[in-house]
């Protein structure tokens, strides 16, 4: 995600500035300066995975466009009721994309070679419990599909804003720490937050394409968040 401001981190930029702006009050308090410190931070949090996309295919070829397409559709729906029986939710299984092509005789030019048949392929983008990863590949693979082209083990709605929560809050206590370090050093104390930006750094997904026994370790998932901070400062 781009963030608004500049994004460093924490410690790694940070700046004294002493602004003119004068108040409104008059006498000695005109032309009076708002000091100010500006310091970025950058937090983590991380959790275990627990959701998981497994992503399949359903591959048929035949002498015509029109019988790949029907085996196709055969094994898929075949793949797809038994799926629904494993306990997958019809909605939870989408098209990832869908694909026929003719395949050519080997040699010469391929505007002049004979089609010698049609590879059709449904690939599937199925969604599902980190810990029923395995079950979905077995149900798939024995029941239609012929391709398993990966597992990819992500965070759910509720548990990703947990951590992004979390992580801002660790995120802002960097940013804090530093800007009241550079205001100690000038002898003044933040005393408030003239502006605040944030952006979310990517997520770390464990990938897992071991199919041996289809079990999986998903690993933790981690949500980094960044923060740029312009504190005031006063003596």
């Amino acid at each position: 995600m781009t963030v608004a401001a500049l994004v460093l981190l924490a410690g790694c930029g940070a700046a004294l500035q002493t602004a003119g702006e004068p108040t409104a009050a008059t006498g000695a308090d005109a032309g009076a300066t708002q000091r100010t410190v500006s310091t970025t931070g950058a937090g983590t949090a991380a959790a275990d995975a627990d959701r998981a996309v497994v992503r399949v295919a359903v591959t048929a070829r035949a002498g015509t466009a029109e019988a790949a397409r029907e085996a196709v559709a055969a094994d898929a729906a075949r793949m797809r009721t038994a799926l629904r029986d494993a306990g997958v939710d019809d909605a939870a299984v989408t098209t990832a994309y869908y694909r026929i092509s003719p395949q050519y005789a080997d040699g010469g030019e391929r505007d002049s070679r004979a089609v010698v048949g049609y590879d059709a392929v449904h690939a599937y983008r199925i969604d599902a419990a980190a810990d029923a990863a395995g079950i979905v590949v077995d149900t798939a693979l024995g029941s239609g599909a012929s391709e398993v082209q990966g597992v990819t083990f992500t965070l759910g709605d509720e548990t990703r804003a947990e951590l992004r929560a979390v992580a801002l809050e660790r995120a802002m206590a960097a940013a804090r720490a530093d800007a009241e370090t550079i205001a100690a050093s000038s002898e003044l104390s933040v005393v408030g937050v003239q502006s605040a930006s944030t952006g979310v750094g990517p997520v770390g997904a464990p990938e897992a394409a071991d199919r041996l026994g289809t079990t999986f370790d998903s690993g933790s998932v981690t949500v980094t968040a960044t923060v740029a901070v312009t504190y005031v400062a006063a003596p």
